[in-house]
């Protein structure tokens, strides 16, 4: 039986490769979605734990994502991944809780 499944939601590979790393790292197993539509998706076809997602999709808002996905499951913990500058308290009225993201890997 493996770990807990955690849906990353990130449209920049570098970013998405360095939470994949660490999270299986500490033993969740990962499924990986680079935009909005593709999260859904796999939200409704596979048994998953948690999630994470980046604040600002090419095809939606993490907002957006996050309404969806608790109108699926209400008990699912949501997680953004948001960048610096964003107002901490606005994110925690809709998210479960923020990771915030300090330095961009594309430098």
């Amino acid at each position: 039986m493996g770990g807990m499944r955690i849906l990353c939601v990130d449209n920049q590979a570098e970013e998405m490769a360095v939470l994949t790393y660490m999270l299986e790292g500490i033993g969740y197993e990962v499924m990986t979605a680079t935009n909005g539509g593709q999260a859904l998706d796999l939200f409704r076809k596979q048994a998953i734990d948690g999630v994470l997602v980046d604040y600002d999709l090419p095809d939606a808002s993490g907002t957006a994502v996050r309404a969806q996905l608790k109108a699926m499951r209400p008990d699912i913990p949501i997680l953004i991944f948001e960048g610096v500058g964003r107002q901490t308290p606005f994110m925690l009225r809709f998210f479960d809780s923020y990771l915030r993201n300090a330095e961009r890997f594309d430098d």
